[in-house]
């Protein structure tokens, strides 16, 4: 069977408008308006609700995410095996953030925000197996234009527009809803992906009943997989060492940091600083890799770059100055992390023929780390206080830089 392949010039637009589509607001909505409708909703309790629904969402994102990765593996289309369910969950994800606009207690928030997640990892599952559509030669391209100009977007550029619905946290709901449908929608539009009703999926023997040696044949034992699994780890370390910070940045401005009515500005300043770092790391990481031949050592070393940043607030100055000394070093880190990462994992897939379900829980760690984060976070905030965080996001990182470097079949 012929492998499918869709040129640069389609597949890169697509790659960076995508992922910028669905996880710029939901960063927004995770990162400000969610902890502002809790602390409307339930002021008293909002450190330990935000961990709650925190620890709801990675259940949540942790099996929709698998689910998705292994239905759109064994999709067949005339529109392609990852465009449907993308569409529909990006319609899915528009209807449940509007739901949250509206609700007026916890219990209704809960309901909403959960079904939103799973909606989104119907989306983030597929769409991150566009880049294995790239050329063999532009694949380092294409990850780059996912994880560095798409998720730089996402991750920075809309919390910079984010900020100025603070006050107006229900409407923003609703806005950047429909802004994730619609730069999806153009997306999948820009993609094109051809039909693969002609693709013959492989049937099973017969039906096996639920064993462990049936569970190993979805997930590989360690022998096999080890650096899919080492990969992986790291990116959950990673992931939990930058989302402790930013998943409190809200309250660390207000609480800690004492920034007050500077707060919206103080994050705008952040997010542009960060998104900056981003779009050039995703400009020029990914056609070096192609060009050098390395990968290994920048992902791996990107997470010293978030170590000095998550002790950059504490240790230097509890200002601007300090703000913008995390703001350069986290965005270098995660810049060149974001643009390569991906490109890395593709390279220790276990199974070339569920590279979207490999892929899928691989990026896990962009959805389950912000769940996953807040509930450390706001255990060290309740013990230790906020400048605790700090030091958490400083040994998580490095954790994942070591595990990154651990990995064999890809030399450098």
């Amino acid at each position: 069977m012929k492998k499918v392949t869709i040129p640069l010039i389609r597949l890169i637009p697509g790659l960076i408008i995508g992922p910028g589509s669905w996880l710029g607001p939901y960063i927004v909505m995770n990162s400000l308006f969610l902890p502002a409708l809790i602390q409307h909703l339930d002021a008293a309790n909002k450190v330990s609700l935000v961990a709650l629904f925190s620890t709801m969402g990675m259940i949540v994102a942790a099996i929709s995410n698998m689910v998705a990765g292994a239905l759109s593996d064994r999709t067949r289309s005339r529109f392609g095996k990852r465009a449907p369910w993308i569409v529909v969950g990006a319609i899915a994800f528009m209807i449940s953030m509007i739901w949250a606009s509206f609700s007026t207690g916890i219990a209704n928030l809960l309901i909403a925000w959960m079904v939103g997640q799973a909606a989104l990892n119907f989306i983030v599952a597929p769409m991150v197996a566009w880049i294995d559509f790239a050329p063999e030669d532009g694949k380092g391209a294409a990850s780059s234009a996912y994880g560095g100009l798409g998720m730089a977007l996402g991750n920075n550029g809309f919390n910079v527009v984010g900020a100025l619905f603070l006050s107006q946290y229900r409407l923003g709901f609703v806005i950047f809803g429909i802004i994730a449908f619609v730069g999806t929608l153009i997306a999948v539009l820009i993609v094109h992906e051809p039909s693969n009703l002609e693709e013959k999926l492989e049937q099973p023997a017969k039906k096996e009943k639920v064993s462990w040696s049936a569970l190993s044949t979805v997930f590989p034992k360690w022998s096999i997989g080890r650096d899919y699994y080492l990969a992986l780890i790291a990116k959950m370390f990673q992931g939990v060492g930058n989302f402790a910070i930013t998943g409190y940045i809200l309250y660390i401005m207000t609480d800690f940091l004492h920034q007050g009515s500077q707060t919206q500005s103080s994050i705008q300043l952040i997010n542009m600083v960060m998104l900056v770092f981003g779009i050039l790391m995703g400009l020029l990481a990914g056609p070096a890799s192609d060009k050098f031949k390395v990968l290994k050592y920048p992902v791996a070393y990107s997470t010293i770059f978030l170590a000095i940043a998550a002790l950059a607030l504490f240790f230097f100055f509890r200002n601007t100055t300090g703000i913008l000394i995390y703001a350069f070093f986290a965005g270098l880190g995660m810049g060149l992390w974001n643009a390569l990462d991906n490109l890395l994992n593709l390279r220790v897939i276990p199974d070339q023929d569920r590279v979207a379900f490999f892929l899928g829980v691989y990026n896990l760690g962009n959805t389950v780390t912000q769940a996953i984060a807040p509930i450390i976070a706001a255990a060290v905030i309740s013990i230790f206080g906020y400048s605790a965080i700090f030091f958490v996001s400083f040994g998580f990182a490095l954790v994942g830089g070591i595990c990154m470097l651990q990995i064999k079949s890809v030399a450098r």
